[in-house]
Protein backbone atom coordinates (compact mmCIF):
# COMPACT_ATOMS: atom_id res chain seq x y z
CA UNK A 1 0.00 0.00 0.00
CA UNK A 2 1.46 3.20 -0.89
CA UNK A 3 2.55 5.68 1.67
CA UNK A 4 -0.53 8.82 1.02
CA UNK A 5 -3.01 5.71 1.43
CA UNK A 6 -1.25 4.34 4.59
CA UNK A 7 -2.30 7.62 5.63
CA UNK A 8 -6.03 8.24 4.75
CA UNK A 9 -6.28 4.87 6.00
CA UNK A 10 -5.17 6.08 9.53
CA UNK A 11 -6.22 8.86 9.85
CA UNK A 12 -9.70 8.03 8.92
CA UNK A 13 -9.35 5.17 11.57
CA UNK A 14 -8.11 7.79 13.96
CA UNK A 15 -9.44 9.14 17.26
CA UNK A 16 -12.14 11.89 17.08
CA UNK A 17 -10.90 14.93 16.21
CA UNK A 18 -7.90 13.41 13.24
CA UNK A 19 -10.58 11.56 12.09
CA UNK A 20 -13.84 14.53 11.80
CA UNK A 21 -10.81 16.55 9.99
CA UNK A 22 -10.13 13.47 7.81
CA UNK A 23 -13.69 12.93 6.78
CA UNK A 24 -14.10 16.89 6.10
CA UNK A 25 -10.97 16.41 4.13
CA UNK A 26 -12.04 13.07 2.25
CA UNK A 27 -15.75 15.24 1.36
CA UNK A 28 -13.92 18.07 -0.07
CA UNK A 29 -12.24 15.58 -2.22
CA UNK A 30 -15.21 13.78 -3.30
CA UNK A 31 -17.36 17.00 -4.14
CA UNK A 32 -14.87 18.11 -6.39
CA UNK A 33 -14.58 14.15 -8.08
CA UNK A 34 -18.79 14.88 -8.39
CA UNK A 35 -18.14 18.16 -9.64
CA UNK A 36 -15.98 17.11 -12.38
CA UNK A 37 -17.78 14.14 -13.56
CA UNK A 38 -21.02 16.30 -13.75
CA UNK A 39 -19.73 19.05 -15.57
CA UNK A 40 -18.04 16.30 -18.06
CA UNK A 41 -21.36 15.03 -18.36
CA UNK A 42 -23.30 18.70 -18.84
CA UNK A 43 -23.50 18.82 -22.68
CA UNK A 44 -25.73 15.98 -22.50
CA UNK A 45 -27.99 16.74 -20.07
CA UNK A 46 -30.67 18.77 -19.70
CA UNK A 47 -30.95 22.68 -18.16
CA UNK A 48 -32.90 21.59 -14.93
CA UNK A 49 -30.32 18.98 -13.83
CA UNK A 50 -27.23 21.40 -14.64
CA UNK A 51 -29.31 23.75 -11.97
CA UNK A 52 -29.28 21.59 -9.35
CA UNK A 53 -25.62 20.45 -9.51
CA UNK A 54 -25.04 21.57 -6.04
CA UNK A 55 -27.67 19.84 -4.85
CA UNK A 56 -26.59 16.56 -6.90
CA UNK A 57 -23.09 16.62 -6.40
CA UNK A 58 -23.45 17.40 -2.26
CA UNK A 59 -25.77 14.27 -2.04
CA UNK A 60 -23.88 12.11 -4.00
CA UNK A 61 -20.51 13.35 -2.12
CA UNK A 62 -22.22 12.19 1.60
CA UNK A 63 -23.65 9.05 0.50
CA UNK A 64 -20.03 7.93 -1.06
CA UNK A 65 -18.92 9.10 2.21
CA UNK A 66 -20.71 7.11 4.27
CA UNK A 67 -20.35 3.99 2.34
CA UNK A 68 -16.57 4.40 2.19
CA UNK A 69 -16.22 4.51 5.93
CA UNK A 70 -18.41 1.40 6.17
CA UNK A 71 -16.03 -0.30 3.44
CA UNK A 72 -13.22 0.61 4.45
CA UNK A 73 -11.78 -2.99 5.54
CA UNK A 74 -12.52 -3.94 1.75
CA UNK A 75 -9.72 -1.25 0.51
CA UNK A 76 -6.58 -3.81 -0.51
CA UNK A 77 -4.43 -1.17 -1.66
CA UNK A 78 -4.60 -2.37 -5.29
CA UNK A 79 -4.92 1.30 -6.35
CA UNK A 80 -4.47 5.05 -4.28
CA UNK A 81 -6.87 5.00 -1.91
CA UNK A 82 -7.80 7.96 -3.45
CA UNK A 83 -8.30 6.60 -6.87
CA UNK A 84 -10.74 3.82 -4.59
CA UNK A 85 -12.99 6.64 -3.03
CA UNK A 86 -13.62 7.90 -5.99
CA UNK A 87 -15.16 5.23 -7.71
CA UNK A 88 -17.70 5.21 -5.17
CA UNK A 89 -18.61 9.23 -5.58
CA UNK A 90 -18.63 8.50 -9.54
CA UNK A 91 -21.43 5.61 -8.89
CA UNK A 92 -23.64 7.84 -6.98
CA UNK A 93 -23.67 11.23 -9.25
CA UNK A 94 -23.88 9.34 -11.92
CA UNK A 95 -26.44 7.41 -10.83
CA UNK A 96 -28.36 11.09 -9.86
CA UNK A 97 -27.57 12.77 -12.97
CA UNK A 98 -29.91 10.05 -14.66
CA UNK A 99 -32.54 9.93 -12.34
CA UNK A 100 -32.66 14.28 -12.22
CA UNK A 101 -32.63 14.01 -16.35
CA UNK A 102 -35.41 11.72 -16.98
CA UNK A 103 -37.42 13.03 -14.16
CA UNK A 104 -39.59 14.70 -16.28
CA UNK A 105 -39.79 12.22 -19.12
CA UNK A 106 -42.10 9.51 -20.35
CA UNK A 107 -41.34 5.54 -20.47
CA UNK A 108 -44.37 4.51 -22.27
CA UNK A 109 -43.95 3.05 -25.32
CA UNK A 110 -47.04 3.78 -27.72
CA UNK A 111 -47.96 2.95 -31.33
CA UNK A 112 -45.77 6.47 -32.59
CA UNK A 113 -42.94 5.27 -31.54
CA UNK A 114 -43.12 1.95 -32.99
CA UNK A 115 -43.51 3.56 -36.24
CA UNK A 116 -40.23 5.48 -36.02
CA UNK A 117 -38.37 2.10 -35.36
CA UNK A 118 -39.73 0.65 -38.18
CA UNK A 119 -38.43 3.60 -40.51
CA UNK A 120 -35.10 4.12 -39.25
CA UNK A 121 -33.45 1.66 -41.51
CA UNK A 122 -31.34 3.91 -44.24
CA UNK A 123 -32.67 2.34 -47.23
CA UNK A 124 -35.49 0.62 -48.82
CA UNK A 125 -34.87 -3.01 -48.37
CA UNK A 126 -33.59 -2.24 -45.10
CA UNK A 127 -36.94 -0.63 -44.05
CA UNK A 128 -38.94 -3.62 -45.40
CA UNK A 129 -36.62 -5.95 -43.24
CA UNK A 130 -37.23 -3.59 -40.38
CA UNK A 131 -40.99 -3.67 -40.71
CA UNK A 132 -40.68 -7.47 -40.80
CA UNK A 133 -38.53 -7.49 -37.76
CA UNK A 134 -40.80 -4.91 -35.78
CA UNK A 135 -43.69 -7.09 -36.80
CA UNK A 136 -42.19 -10.38 -35.09
CA UNK A 137 -40.98 -8.99 -32.21
CA UNK A 138 -44.56 -7.00 -31.44
CA UNK A 139 -46.54 -9.90 -31.87
CA UNK A 140 -44.16 -11.84 -29.73
CA UNK A 141 -44.18 -9.43 -26.73
CA UNK A 142 -47.95 -8.66 -27.56
CA UNK A 143 -49.11 -12.61 -26.98
CA UNK A 144 -46.05 -13.82 -24.65
CA UNK A 145 -44.98 -11.09 -22.16
CA UNK A 146 -46.80 -9.87 -19.25
CA UNK A 147 -47.95 -5.69 -19.56
CA UNK A 148 -44.91 -5.16 -17.25
CA UNK A 149 -42.60 -7.43 -19.17
CA UNK A 150 -43.25 -5.27 -21.91
CA UNK A 151 -43.11 -2.00 -20.73
CA UNK A 152 -39.59 -2.90 -18.57
CA UNK A 153 -37.81 -4.31 -22.20
CA UNK A 154 -38.88 -1.63 -24.85
CA UNK A 155 -38.21 1.37 -21.81
CA UNK A 156 -34.32 -0.49 -21.17
CA UNK A 157 -33.56 -1.88 -24.18
CA UNK A 158 -35.20 0.00 -26.96
CA UNK A 159 -35.66 3.58 -25.69
CA UNK A 160 -32.60 2.70 -23.50
CA UNK A 161 -33.95 4.29 -20.37
CA UNK A 162 -31.22 3.80 -17.27
CA UNK A 163 -32.20 0.76 -15.11
CA UNK A 164 -31.89 2.67 -12.09
CA UNK A 165 -34.67 5.37 -13.28
CA UNK A 166 -36.90 2.70 -14.39
CA UNK A 167 -36.88 0.85 -10.61
CA UNK A 168 -37.25 4.40 -9.24
CA UNK A 169 -40.34 5.02 -11.51
CA UNK A 170 -42.00 1.41 -10.67
CA UNK A 171 -41.25 1.27 -6.99
CA UNK A 172 -38.82 -0.98 -7.15
CA UNK A 173 -35.71 -1.97 -7.18
CA UNK A 174 -32.83 -2.43 -9.50
CA UNK A 175 -32.41 -6.91 -8.96
CA UNK A 176 -36.46 -6.43 -9.52
CA UNK A 177 -35.84 -4.24 -13.46
CA UNK A 178 -33.06 -7.12 -13.83
CA UNK A 179 -34.97 -9.95 -13.06
CA UNK A 180 -38.11 -8.34 -15.19
CA UNK A 181 -35.81 -7.61 -18.41
CA UNK A 182 -34.03 -11.67 -18.10
CA UNK A 183 -37.71 -13.13 -18.20
CA UNK A 184 -39.02 -11.20 -21.00
CA UNK A 185 -35.61 -11.99 -22.90
CA UNK A 186 -36.36 -16.13 -21.83
CA UNK A 187 -39.93 -15.69 -23.24
CA UNK A 188 -38.63 -13.68 -26.04
CA UNK A 189 -36.00 -15.91 -27.48
CA UNK A 190 -37.83 -18.86 -27.06
CA UNK A 191 -40.98 -17.46 -29.01
CA UNK A 192 -39.60 -16.45 -31.76
CA UNK A 193 -39.72 -17.81 -35.79
CA UNK A 194 -36.95 -20.39 -36.38
CA UNK A 195 -34.24 -18.88 -38.10
CA UNK A 196 -35.03 -15.75 -37.65
CA UNK A 197 -32.33 -15.45 -34.55
CA UNK A 198 -32.44 -12.37 -32.05
CA UNK A 199 -33.89 -9.37 -33.05
CA UNK A 200 -31.39 -6.21 -32.07
CA UNK A 201 -32.47 -2.64 -32.19
CA UNK A 202 -31.38 -0.55 -34.71
CA UNK A 203 -30.83 2.34 -33.31
CA UNK A 204 -28.68 0.68 -29.91
CA UNK A 205 -27.67 -2.48 -31.66
CA UNK A 206 -29.02 -4.43 -28.08
CA UNK A 207 -29.90 -7.46 -28.54
CA UNK A 208 -33.16 -8.76 -27.30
Amino acid sequence: MDPDSVAWITALRSESTTRHGSESRLHRLLMRVAYAEAQRRAPLLPRHTIAEFDDLCTQAADDALLAILGKMDDFQGLSRFTTWASKFVILEISSRLRRSAWRDRRIEWDDAEWERLEESAPGVEQRVEQREQVAILRLAMARDLTERQRQVLTAAVVDEIPIDVLAQRMDTSRGAIYKILHDARVKLRASLMPGQGAIHSPETGRAL
